[in-house]
């Protein structure tokens, strides 16, 4: 793997895109066993990441929003 990006530094859409691009990959290919828990388990830590970057922005968001602080979520809008 290498010139790929650890999992645990990919941005949230990185992290989404790879882990679409294994759901397709494992949808539409009759892969080996080895292969399909290979694609799972990587599948899940980039899951689990995307999940702790959410919790993540999630609590800044409160924490601003508990803090009386102006947020600007347009800044949060797919471009």
């Amino acid at each position: 793997m290498s010139g790929e990006k650890a999992i645990n530094e990919m941005t949230f859409e990185e992290a989404l895109k790879k882990l679409e691009i294994l759901v397709e990959k494992m949808e539409k290919e009759e892969l080996p066993l080895e292969e399909s828990l290979k694609y799972f388990e990587e599948g899940m830590e980039l899951a689990g990441h995307c999940r702790k970057l959410l919790s993540e922005a999630e609590y800044k968001l409160e924490m601003m929003l508990k803090n009386g602080e102006k947020v600007d979520f347009e800044q949060f809008d797919d471009q």
